[in-house]
């Protein structure tokens, strides 16, 4: 795969991204949800952490997990070149690519966010406000995508969760951490076409 495929296809995931980050932003309240599917809606959320909210705790928390996140899209960056350099398989630059852009994607918001939007608690967000509710570094990442598939309480027989309420799936994200889980995903499913032994 050549290096301006790969940067069509990191591109593409950052505007499809940042576009559906900016509408939900824009067109919803914190909390707001709008219901597609039983299984499926679209809830805004706004996310200063990790995964499910996860946070680094401390005053500077949040600001040394987008510096974290900043070196690590370099690091991601410098082996995405270095595998189209050396031609690897493209499955492995593929998935490079995926991570690489979802990362990205996510230090956007983290970077600028915090200084270009207003808060979305009680009304709209709007962009490039003159009151933005954060500082360079400190923005929040917007969620949306929701997918409660199946609620309910777990049969008494299953060891350790049995009896207790469960729901899959009950994790919101968006487009950057659909990116970065099947870049992912590739490199574990097709493991061995990613990285071939070579004789």
């Amino acid at each position: 795969m050549s290096l301006r495929k790969a940067y069509f296809l990191i591109f593409l995931v950052l505007i499809v991204d940042q576009l559906s980050k900016i509408y939900v932003k824009t067109n919803f309240v914190l909390g707001e949800e709008v219901v597609i599917f039983d299984w499926f809606r679209i809830h805004f959320i706004e996310n200063e952490g990790m995964a499910w909210g996860t946070k680094i705790p401390g005053e500077y928390g949040k600001l040394i997990l987008t510096v974290f996140r900043i070196f690590a899209v370099f690091g991601i960056g410098w082996w995405l070149s270095d595998a189209i350099k050396k031609r690897h398989s493209t499955y492995l630059i593929v998935s490079i690519a995926l991570i690489f852009a979802g990362a990205a994607g996510n230090i956007i918001d983290s970077v600028f966010y915090g200084v270009i939007f207003d808060d979305s608690t009680h009304s709209l967000a709007t962009i490039f406000s003159p009151e933005p509710y954060g500082t360079w570094f400190h923005g929040l990442v917007v969620d949306m995508f929701y997918f409660p598939i199946w609620e309910g309480n777990l049969p008494s027989w299953i060891p350790v969760f049995g009896g207790k309420h469960f729901m899959f799936f009950n994790a919101i994200f968006n487009v950057a951490d659909m990116a970065i889980s099947t870049g992912v995903g590739i490199l574990l499913v097709f493991n061995k076409r990613a990285f071939p032994k070579h004789a």
